[in-house]
């Protein structure tokens, strides 16, 4: 059984990313946890009324919450009726990043899936830049990014962007794996660069990346680095209907971001057309 997390602020785009998620894992037996986050400010001054009126405001904001996790379940049962899925929903007092990294541990979190921006407005904005905090400092499970905009389909290509800077274990690209069997999509693995000046270790990356991917669609490209990789991605997501999820594999001092100098998670992540998967390696 998969275990997903959805961090929600119960905007649209939090809805959106739901609603990817209902329909990818529509035939998969599922626990979906739909986690509402907020922190309150403290005033500094420990008084008898400074704590009477937190404790209000702990109260008032407790209840938001619950009647908003409440209306995204009806929302989902009027909608999207399924017997393979459960829901549970999660309201914690914390800062975002330390919420998800507590749910994923203690459910034992398969997937986080998020929108890529959030409420606006009156209401702070959730996701945006936390969206990315998520991807940087929340390394226990794969986490799927999905834009406000993206409209689920079929799905044919899983595009697979690597510097060829580690050889990968099967278990580390397995979250990968999974979706493109549920989706019967290709595995497109691309390499921006020249195959001509591989280092050792990235030929070795080359070559077993075909032995880890067996038994899956799959094929590998080499393409010359002609412009930033964040361009590059978007052109090919642009000229290729087919590829409908982008993935890479993130982790501290990789090749994108010490060699080449570009921070290609963040400028994905904000950017993204399609659902971006990042998956992080097990050191």
């Amino acid at each position: 059984m998969q275990r997903i997390l959805f961090p929600t602020d119960f905007s649209e785009n939090a809805w959106n990313a739901i609603v990817f998620a209902l329909s990818l894992f529509k035939n998969e037996e599922c626990e979906f946890f739909i986690l509402n986050v907020f922190q309150l400010g403290s005033s500094g001054l420990v008084t008898t009324i400074n704590r009477a009126n937190e404790t209000r405001l702990y109260e008032i904001t407790k209840e938001e919450s619950k009647r908003g996790l409440e209306k995204t379940l009806k929302r989902i049962e009027e909608s999207y009726e399924n017997p393979k899925h459960k829901f549970n929903t999660l309201i914690r007092i914390s800062t975002l990043t330390n919420a998800i990294r507590q749910v994923v541990f203690d459910k034992d979190i398969d997937y986080i899936i998020m929108g890529t921006k959030g409420a606006t407005g009156l209401k702070e904005v959730f996701m945006g830049s936390n969206t990315y905090k998520t991807i940087k400092n929340v390394d226990l499970c794969p986490i799927i990014a999905v834009p406000d905009d993206f409209k689920h389909d079929t799905i044919e290509t899983i595009l697979f962007i690597t510097g060829l800077e580690h050889a990968y274990h099967t278990y580390e690209i397995k979250p990968m794996i999974d979706i493109a069997k549920i989706l019967n999509a290709k595995i497109r693995v691309l390499y921006l660069g020249d195959i001509n000046t591989l280092e050792p270790h990235q030929k070795t990356a080359h070559e077993l990346i075909q032995k880890r991917l067996k038994g899956v669609n799959h094929e590998l490209v080499i393409l010359k680095k002609e412009k930033p990789i964040n361009i590059t991605i978007k052109e090919l997501v642009e000229e290729n209907n087919d590829i409908g999820i982008v993935c890479m594999i993130n982790y501290w001092h990789s090749f994108f971001e010490t060699i080449i100098n570009e921070s290609v998670i963040k400028k994905v992540a904000f950017n993204t057309q399609v659902p971006f998967l990042v998956m992080h390696l097990y050191d």
